[in-house]
């Protein structure tokens, strides 16, 4: 290896050639600035990551859980949910689904998931 002013220098084979070197560049005083976390007082509190999700599938099925949850918001009128569960605003938005002619059509209306 070869240190030349400012500038390193490694040899990618044995024989030190022109064509064989790869060379970087570095100034002596440019130091990347470091920023610390460790200085940080107050840790940041991990959300429950689980029930995000069970509360996301309860909204999308619309089910017992997530209706419940919504008339107990209503009553402490604590954050705002959805009147409409996933799966019914997909069906208004999607419904009703008609033929080319107009000689049919298929609605999605009271939909419930069986056990």
């Amino acid at each position: 290896m070869h240190i030349a002013a400012e500038t390193f220098v490694l040899c990618v084979t044995n024989s030190c050639s022109e064509g064989h070197l790869l060379a970087a560049s570095k100034s002596k005083n440019v130091a990347p600035r470091r920023i610390s976390f460790a200085k940080i007082r107050e840790p940041l509190e991990v959300p429950n990551l689980l029930a995000l999700q069970i509360e996301s599938v309860d909204w999308l099925l619309g089910n017992d859980v997530w209706r419940a949850r919504l008339a107990q918001a209503a009553v402490t009128s604590r954050g705002e949910l959805p009147t409409q569960s996933g799966l019914e605003e997909i069906f208004e938005e999607i419904s009703p689904i008609e033929d080319f002619q107009g000689t049919m059509s298929l609605s999605f209306r009271n939909h419930y998931l069986e056990p």
